[in-house]
This record gives C-alpha cells, sequence and structure tokens, in this order.
C-alpha cells in the first residue's frame, strides 16, 4: 500500500521545490518573516526589563524608583502589545501564503493530471488522484502553518535565549548549558520513536480504509453470500491493529512530555543553587537569576514543540514527495502538432498498418488497415478482445499506436493539436458519463449555445420530450453518475450532446449495448440524425445495428478479418456470418 512505502523525515530537496511555489507569494513570505523576528525580540526582551526593573529600582531603592517602575512596566505593556500584533502578522500572513501556494499547487498538479496519457491515468486509480489533490496537498498547508514556522521560530527563541543567558551572566549560563545535552538526546532517542509509531499508525490506517472501501464496495455480495458476520471480525481485527498502533503513539507521547518537564525542573533547580550560591557572594544580581529562570522556560517549550511537530514533519513530507511523484510522471500523449485542420474537414479516415500493444509483448492491433470515405459510416464487429475500442481510442488519440499510422483527410493524426483533432473526432462511448450539474449544462457543456440550439439537438436525439416532461425541464439537475435517469435516456443525453457539438467525425462505441428493445427506437430514429453528413466508425456487438453501415470490418486477434457490407459478409460464410448465426438463434 502506499502510505506504507514513504514514511520519512525532513528532505531539504522537497523543501526546495516546494519553495519554488512560495516565489510569487514572497512578499507575504517575507512578511511573516519579520513578524516572526519581531514577535521573537518581544519574548526575549520581556525578561530583560524585568531584569532592570528588580535590580534598578526595586532593590535598588534610588530616588525615581516609582516612576521608573512604572516606565518599565510600561516598556513590558507595549512589548506585550506588540507581541500580540506581530504574532498575529505572523500566523496571518503564513496562513495565506500556505493558502495561496496550497492552491498555485494543486491547480499545477490538477492541469497536469487531467492532460496525461490513459497509461497515466490507469496506473493510478480515482482514489489515489483525489488523495493526492485533496489529503495531500493539505499537508503541504500543514508543512508552512504548523512545521516551519514553528522551527524557524523555536530555532529563533532557542538561538536567543542563549545568547541572551550568556550576555546576562556567562557563568550561570555555562551551568545552565550544562544541563541541556539530556534535553537534546532524549529529543533525538524521540524522534526516532515517534517515526516507528508514526509509520505503524500509518500503515494500519491504510489497511482499515483499504478494507472499508473494498467491503462497502462490495457490500451487495456480502449480503447475497451472508458474510457479514465474517467481515466483522476481520475489520474488528484490523481495528484493534490501529487501535494499538494509536495507543503506541500516544504512550510515546505521554511519556516525553513528563520527562521533559522533569528536565526542565531539574534545570530550574540548577539555575536557582548555582544563582542563589553566587547571589549570597554577591556575583549575582537578583533581576538577573529572575529573568534566567524566565528564559530558560522560554527554552523548553520549544524543545517539547518542536518533538510534538516532528510527527506532522513526516505527513507534510510524506504526501509533499507523492505530489512530486505524481508531478514527475510525464506520460502524456505528445501535443506537437501545429497544422491546422482543413476547413471543412471532409471526414476521411485511414488506418495504414496500424499497430499497438497496451503492454510491451501484448499486442492488441496486428498491423491493421482499414478505410471510411467521407460522410459514410463503418463498422467494426467481432469477439470482446479483438482490438474494437483500441481503434476507437487510437483515431481520437487516447493513445498512439506502436507502428503504423492513422489519417485524417489525407494527414497524420500528430500533425494536429489535441485540442483541435478532438473537436472534430468525438465518441459516444457505452458508458456515458455525465456530471452532476443540469441537463442543459450536460448537452452544452460549455459551448454557450442559445436555447433553441440546445433545444433542437435534443428533438433530434430524441429526448426533448423526455427532458420537458421533468420538473425542471432542462434545468433539471441530474445525481451522482445521473442514476435519477435510465440507462437509455443517459444515451439518448450523450447523443443530443454529440449533435450540440457537431463534430464531422463521430465513433459510436458500444452505444446500445445497455439499452432496452423499446428505447433502441428512438435511438434508431437519433443516430439517423446523428450519422447525417457525418463519417462514422460504429462498433457493436449487436450486429443489427451495423446492418446499413456502408462497411462492415470483422476484427479478429488483432487482425482485419473480413471487411464488406452486410450482404456480402453473410454471402462469404465467413466468421461474420458465424456471428450473425449465433445472435439470430
Amino acid at each position: 500500500m502506499e502510505q506504507e512505502e514513504i514514511v520519512k523525515g525532513y528532505d531539504p530537496e522537497i523543501v526546495r521545490r516546494l519553495s519554488t511555489y512560495t516565489l510569487p507569494f514572497r512578499g507575504l513570505v517575507l512578511g511573516a518573516a519579520l513578524a516572526m523576528l519581531i514577535s521573537t525580540a518581544t519574548e526575549l526582551l520581556g525578561p530583560v526589563i524585568l531584569r532592570r526593573t528588580i535590580d534598578g529600582f526595586i532593590l535598588a531603592g534610588v530616588p525615581g524608583a516609582r516612576e521608573g517602575i512604572a516606565h518599565n512596566s510600561f516598556l513590558l505593556l507595549l512589548l506585550l502589545l506588540a507581541g500580540l500584533v506581530f504574532s498575529f502578522l505572523e500566523i496571518y500572513l503564513t496562513a495565506l501564503a500556505g493558502q495561496k501556494v496550497m492552491k498555485a499547487l494543486r491547480m499545477d498538479l490538477y492541469g497536469r493530471v487531467i492532460r496525461r496519457s490513459l497509461a497515466f491515468i490507469g496506473s493510478h486509480p480515482t482514489g489515489r488522484l483525489v488523495t493526492r489533490l485533496t489529503n495531500d496537498v493539505e499537508t503541504v498547508n500543514e508543512l508552512f502553518t504548523s512545521v516551519l514556522t514553528s522551527l524557524a521560530k523555536d530555532i529563533f527563541i532557542m538561538a536567543g535565549v542563549i545568547i541572551t543567558l550568556f550576555a546576562l551572566d556567562p557563568v550561570l549560563a555555562l551551568a545552565t548549558t550544562l544541563s541541556l545535552p539530556p534535553v537534546l538526546g532524549l529529543a533525538l532517542y524521540f524522534r526516532v520513536k515517534a517515526r516507528d509509531a508514526f509509520r505503524q499508525v500509518r500503515i494500519w490506517v491504510s489497511r482499515v480504509n483499504s478494507f472499508l472501501a473494498e467491503h462497502l464496495g462490495g457490500i451487495r455480495v456480502i449480503q447475497f453470500f451472508t458474510r457479514e458476520e465474517k467481515v466483522k471480525r476481520e475489520f474488528a481485527r484490523a481495528g484493534r491493529a490501529l487501535m494499538r498502533a494509536n495507543l503506541g503513539e500516544m504512550y510515546i507521547f505521554a511519556t516525553f512530555r513528563p520527562i521533559i518537564d522533569f528536565l526542565s525542573s531539574l534545570s530550574l533547580g540548577v539555575i536557582l543553587y548555582v544563582g542563589a550560591v553566587r547571589h549570597l557572594g554577591g556575583a549575582l544580581s537578583l533581576g538577573t537569576l529572575v529573568a534566567f529562570i524566565n528564559l530558560i522556560r522560554k527554552f523548553y517549550q520549544p524543545v517539547m514543540d518542536l518533538s510534538e511537530k516532528y510527527t506532522i514533519l513526516q505527513s507534510a513530507m510524506a504526501g509533499s514527495e507523492r505530489i512530486f511523484q505524481l508531478l514527475d510522471d510525464e506520460r502524456r500523449i505528445p501535443d506537437t502538432g501545429r497544422e491546422p485542420l482543413p476547413q471543412p474537414v471532409a471526414g476521411a479516415v485511414e488506418f495504414r498498418n496500424v499497430s499497438f500493444a497496451y503492454k510491451p509483448g501484448e499486442p492488441v492491433l496486428r498491423g491493421v488497415s482499414l478505410s471510411v470515405p467521407p460522410g459514410e459510416t463503418a463498422a467494426l464487429v467481432g469477439f470482446t478482445g479483438a482490438g474494437k475500442s483500441t481503434i476507437a481510442h487510437l483515431l481520437t488519440r487516447l493513445w498512439d499506436p506502436d507502428g503504423g499510422t492513422i489519417l485524417l483527410d489525407g494527414r497524420d493524426l500528430r500533425s494536429f493539436p489535441l485540442e483541435t483533432l478532438r473537436r472534430a473526432v468525438q465518441p459516444i462511448q457505452q458508458d456515458v458519463f455525465l456530471f452532476s450539474r443540469s441537463i442543459r449544462e450536460n448537452i452544452d457543456l460549455g459551448l454557450g449555445l442559445p436555447e433553441e440550439a440546445l433545444r433542437e439537438a435534443a428533438r433530434a436525439a430524441q429526448i426533448h420530450d423526455f427532458i420537458m416532461g421533468l420538473p425542471d425541464g432542462y434545468d433539471t439537475l441530474l445525481h451522482e453518475g445521473a442514476v435519477n435517469i435510465s440507462s437509455g435516456q443517459r444515451q439518448l443525453l450523450s447523443f443530443a450532446r454529440i449533435i450540440a457539438h457537431n463534430p464531422p467525425v463521430l465513433i459510436l462505441d458500444e452505444a446500445t449495448s445497455s439499452i432496452d428493445t423499446e428505447t433502441e427506437k428512438l435511438v434508431q430514429k437519433a443516430m439517423t440524425a446523428l450519422l447525417q453528413g457525418r463519417t462514422a466508425l460504429v462498433i457493436a456487438h449487436r450486429l443489427s445495428t451495423v446492418r446499413s453501415a456502408h462497411r462492415i470490418y470483422v476484427l479478429g486477434g488483432g487482425r482485419v478479418l473480413e471487411e464488406g457490407s452486410h450482404e456480402e459478409l453473410l454471402a462469404r460464410g465467413g466468421v461474420y456470418q458465424s456471428l450473425h448465426k449465433l445472435q439470430t438463434m
């Protein structure tokens, strides 16, 4: 499982690549960095002013001590207000930059995915792509808002505390820093244990998610074969393993925090003892000792914060690496064509000795040659796996052939830009896909057609009367998968969409395979309007739908076995006649 493959810590290469997305928003990043520096400075200046107040005014008892205390108290108030304002700016600007980077990354990822080849899409399940565009991109926002900013600020505070301690009193500062190595060693040990615990949690989260997706998707089979109790027990075992993994991670955090608190108190005890001895000896002022106590508390909070942010860092790095793996996958159909389509497109289609394999060494087409003159209909028939749908995919350049040439009006398909080619050659597929939008939007698909043109396309597709019978007519919203209309109605809507887009070359890939006899009559009327004046390639199992084709190609084993009209092929007594007998029987 993929989430088991990538569990890692800080990776400078990933941070470098992410930083390229911040360049357009560097003003926000610099503003957040400046606000962070100022808010950090306000935290460090507070104990220094407190020291001056205690030593200079409270204990000294000099004239004007009251005014001095009031002045320093006012300075502390200003520091608190400044810290409040700049902490807000730091958080706000960081979040804003993170959201903008996340949007830019998501748009880049989505833009590349929708232009990838079917080879790419086939190797990445839809759920995985959705996860990359949502959950993994969200981890990038967490990296900016919860990790990198906190990391930078914590390092600044820790470094600032050490510098301030040595500036106030080098001897006490040295005694203080001698108590720090156990803390740093513990933090490093915790990082390793946290990584292992995080890996176990991700493994079992992935397994539980996969179990749920598979068994909820196959819920009917589970109920048909009364397997409810068995799968419930299996899920319980996976759930217990996930609970143990989560408890293991919580155990590490529950152990780490008290130990850090103990070491923090121990360090404070060292400061108090050494400081008190030096104060009694007159070598250290009380104000300096109080400042040390405040500063050392500020030092330990980042130590705890850094350790606890490590889990988020792992998740963010893993998510970012998966995103960049997807971005670096360059499997796409080359779009290098620059020739304009002929105007108008006549629609002559020709395959010359075309070979193709989805997997190396497993050819699907072996030297296929066929031609369809402009305005004529050619049919492709044959047993399942003969290569009929593959020919449709190659004609629309969802794939490119391994050998041979495919021509449109005498020119290689690869010489045309993909966008213009796919406007000229459009398919109607067996599994019609309709968006969860209105019927109007599903027919129009962004063309911006006037109302009458939309209705005319629906009338030609024999679906207008059905649409007008719906409560909202053309504005009726389709549910996900268009489950609120029948499969035949979905097919007729796809016909209306094609008629509205008016391509000169049409591919019908098993367009009537899942339609009842009554609906097929409407489909046949719609097909008459659909094929009028267009070059068409019809792929069908039902031979009744291809009888009127000008030419029929019989495919088998990746080759053209027979070609001719319906009557010619029946008279020949070959494969086509056998297929015809099987269906008529």
